[in-house]
């Protein structure tokens, strides 16, 4: 399907901009930018918004927690934010969150894990495995339901996802509910059909790529561990129902599909969706795609129906 019409309008007004590419910046100059780019967030009126502390690997982190109107007990999804490994925050992030948490009818803990460069691999993927645990260990505490608490993210936060779904596997506690997957990073391999047919013009490219591995990474030794990059784990049979979403112009789709097949392979439930014309991070553009609104009813309806089995 060719590029839709609003999302070609949208990379050709990224096109003008003078500021100089995302991989030539420092990470507090891209940080930096990013915040200036903020829209102003107004307080959604169907449901509470507060944010407490949960633990990390090295001490406290900060949960924004959405909880819809109600009595509950809710089903939880723990939330990790997109920004490869180096930007975003809990402040940038908060549409998806919401989306998921009004249309689900599940409270949402985003989770602030620390970023890099300041916090190399694997100190943000070990705060988001002991933040999302102490959550589910915890859940009566936050009016959830402590055997209903799922696990997701998008892209850097969609990797961080899969990677604690392995990683409460390994460790022998109690899978999480499911699993849902928004155009992850799964794979360092960038040498896939879908890199070499969108690694420039379409948003996020490959040489952002190889900077946010830079920034997140020590060394290509770190690139082989399945909790950096999922794709390499051995087995993948025991982990918990995903659904997977990608992008048919982004250059991450290959390794989503990969990962998928893999999954299904395992005899995991697998859901896997790949949306026609869109581009990396259409998944929060619900106020303008109505692709975007599609995949958040989908990953809503999907949500719902983990919550009842």
């Amino acid at each position: 399907m060719p590029l839709d019409k609003t999302i070609q309008n949208i990379l050709a007004s990224r096109s003008t901009r003078t500021t100089p590419p995302l991989h030539k910046l420092s990470p507090m100059q891209a940080r930096e930018n990013e915040r200036m780019g903020r829209n102003i967030f107004e307080v959604p009126t169907d449901c509470t918004v507060y944010d407490r502390l949960v633990p990390g690997m090295q001490g406290l982190l900060t949960a924004r927690i959405y909880t819809p109107k109600g009595p509950g007990p809710f089903p939880i999804l723990v939330w990790f934010h997109g920004g490869g490994w180096v930007m975003g925050d809990l402040e940038l992030s908060q549409t998806t969150p919401i989306n998921l948490c009004t249309n689900a009818n599940y409270i949402v803990a985003s989770v602030g894990y620390r970023l890099a460069p300041e916090t190399k691999f694997p100190g943000p993927v070990e705060d988001c495995y002991t933040a999302a645990n102490w959550i589910r260990d915890n859940a009566i505490h936050l009016n959830g339901i402590p055997n209903k608490v799922s696990i997701g993210g998008s892209s850097a936060g969609g990797n961080l996802a899969a990677a604690v779904c392995l990683m409460t596997r390994d460790r022998g506690n109690p899978n999480f509910s499911f699993q849902l997957l928004v155009y992850p990073v799964i794979s360092s391999d960038t040498n896939t059909e879908s890199y070499r047919l969108y690694s420039t013009g379409y948003g996020i490219e490959k040489a952002d790529m190889d900077w946010f591995i830079k920034q997140y990474f020590n060394d290509e030794k770190d690139l082989l561990n399945p909790y950096a990059m999922p794709i390499n784990a051995v087995a993948l049979d025991k982990l918990c129902p995903a659904m997977i979403i990608t992008a048919q112009y982004d250059p991450l789709r290959s390794e989503g599909e990969a990962y998928a097949i893999r999954l299904q392979n395992a005899n995991v439930p697998t859901d896997y969706i790949c949306y026609p014309g869109m581009i990396h991070g259409f998944f929060s553009m619900t106020d303008i795609l109505g692709q975007s609104i599609h995949a958040v009813n989908k990953s809503a309806e999907k949500l719902i129906s983990i919550s009842k089995g």
